[in-house]
């Protein structure tokens, strides 16, 4: 168990995923809705045109084609049919259960919400900067292989006790397996590091990480997961 001392710094909300949406994607989505010369469409054009061509088609077709493009491997024709329905009223990056595929549906609905004028359900993430000081240097070890878990065992120290991470995963965060937390953790980057203390940028869904706005500074203890451990 390593004790460490955690600030919150910058915190914004967000719609868009930072860089979650390439050029070459949006060119790959032409292409998938048998848009002719999409080869040919400039860079600067090529978001607006992607968007203007799933508006050609019904919301639920286009939604298909994006989970069909997100998920070639991860969903089978039969369930990207039925979550193209669903995607047009529920948050599938909230309520539905596969959680390694929450980023996903965030990405493909905040596109569809953007061309269909809010056809789709509104998206909202959290974007913030935390620093990390350990009371003793070589707890920042605990970071060495699999940040996701360690990290998110002392965010949740800062939310509520009634937050919905702290209420639905009280058995990972405080076990030694919490395969989910690179599930809620959707973009996870060390910007700096010293000998006691590393900074993090975090991006996830405000459904759990909302709350961490009031955050200030605080105490926390946290230990990696057992086979970040043994790979460290």
């Amino acid at each position: 168990m390593s004790n460490f001392t955690v600030e919150r710094l910058i915190f914004s909300t967000l719609t868009e995923l930072p860089n979650s949406w390439q050029n070459a994607d949006y060119r790959a989505l032409l292409q998938k809705m048998n848009f002719e010369g999409a080869d040919a469409v400039s860079e600067a054009e090529l978001k607006e045109m992607c968007l203007m061509s799933f508006t050609d088609l019904e919301p639920r077709e286009a939604a298909e084609v994006v989970l069909g493009y997100l998920f070639p491997e991860q969903l089978t024709s039969g369930q990207v049919e039925n979550l193209s329905h669903q995607m047009l009223t529920e948050k599938l990056w909230e309520e539905n259960p596969e959680m390694p595929l929450h980023k996903g549906f965030y990405q493909g609905t905040q596109l569809l919400h953007d061309a269909f004028n809010g056809t789709f359900p509104a998206t909202k993430a959290v974007e913030f900067q935390v620093k990390c000081t350990a009371e003793n240097p070589a707890g920042l070890a605990v970071f060495a292989t699999e940040p996701a878990a360690p990290l998110l065992r002392l965010l949740a120290q800062g939310l509520p006790a009634n937050a919905l991470l702290n209420r639905l995963f009280s058995t990972q965060l405080a076990g030694t397996e919490f395969g989910e937390a690179k599930s809620i953790l959707w973009q996870l980057k060390e910007t700096e590091k010293t000998d006691n203390s590393v900074v993090f940028d975090v991006v996830g869904s405000a459904n759990w990480l909302e709350d961490f706005k009031y955050a200030d500074e605080y105490t926390a203890t946290t230990h990696a997961d057992a086979v970040a451990a043994e790979e460290a």
